[in-house]
């Protein structure tokens, strides 16, 4: 597990309601337990602040970092798409942009890495399309200084057949089911018979290779989605999964952030 992702992971997972932040000392000990050493907590840190996802804050005398603005909203949008709080339903439109064209590859590359990531599949050179509008768009593109045009369009042939043509959906089931059959292996022991340490490491890397499919699954409606969709049985075993190893793996992180801090003369 790379640090960075490892950290994304805590701070979506654990730390959004207790105020998005956390000492650096208890973010090194929570992180240790998925094994991700020391200087890589901290580099991937930095790396963070530098990228406008974290910044250093201090709360009753300790030192830490909290999410910022930027960062909490790309927390509650990757929360809300890991456990599929709500069905967003789908209106039978399809949301197509059209996006200015970078002048360097380096700024392409991220700007075709992001819109996947928004659930958006080029459509042409510099057009994109994703089965809605997804509220990160405009924020994302402005920080790369692009310009957009979207607008809403009826696709006039089956819908399922033009997210086929996008999509690799082939893939996408074949994970789904891997994720299925990897996971039931691993629940071999009740998350009663674990302790607190053993509890959140397992549900952080049950979480990390979910989280996996927030770069893959643009969540298409189930109207364009074959009937026997392996996804909606991947969702359901995570969120029972998930459920069942988050009170012991909430008692951990509360004794992480509990302890006293290290001294004030450790390095940032």
């Amino acid at each position: 597990m790379h640090a960075r992702s490892a950290l994304f992971d805590l701070y979506g997972d654990h730390l959004r309601d207790r105020g998005s932040w956390a000492p650096i000392a208890a973010v090194v000990r929570l992180l240790g337990a998925v094994d991700v050493a020391p200087p890589a907590v901290r580099t991937a840190v930095s790396r963070m602040v530098r990228e406008g996802w974290l910044e250093p804050a201090e709360r009753q005398g300790q030192r830490g970092y909290a999410a910022t603005r930027r960062g909490q909203a790309r927390l509650a949008e990757a929360h809300a798409r890991i456990y599929r709080t709500t069905d967003p339903g789908w209106n039978g439109l399809w949301h197509l942009v059209t996006v200015e064209r970078a002048g360097d590859r380096a700024t392409r590359t991220r700007v075709a890495a992001a819109l996947g990531y928004l659930g958006y599949a080029r459509l042409a050179p510099d057009t994109w399309i994703a089965p809605r509008e997804n509220a990160e768009l405009a924020q994302t593109l402005a920080a790369e200084k692009l310009r957009l045009r979207g607008f809403e369009a009826r696709y006039a042939d089956a819908g399922a057949d033009l997210a086929a043509s996008l999509w690799d959906l082939g893939n996408l089931a074949t994970a789904y089911r891997r994720f299925v059959a990897t996971t039931v292996a691993d629940n071999d022991r009740r998350p009663t018979d674990l302790t607190p340490a053993d509890a959140f490491t397992a549900r952080t890397l049950l979480v990390h290779e979910w989280r996996k499919f927030l770069f893959l699954d643009p969540g298409l409606p189930a109207e364009v989605l074959p009937t026997d969709w392996p996804g909606h049985e991947a969702a359901v075993l995570f969120d029972t999964t998930a459920a069942a190893l988050l009170p012991p793996a909430r008692e951990f992180v509360d004794s992480c952030l509990a302890t006293d801090p290290k001294p004030r003369s450790e390095p940032a």
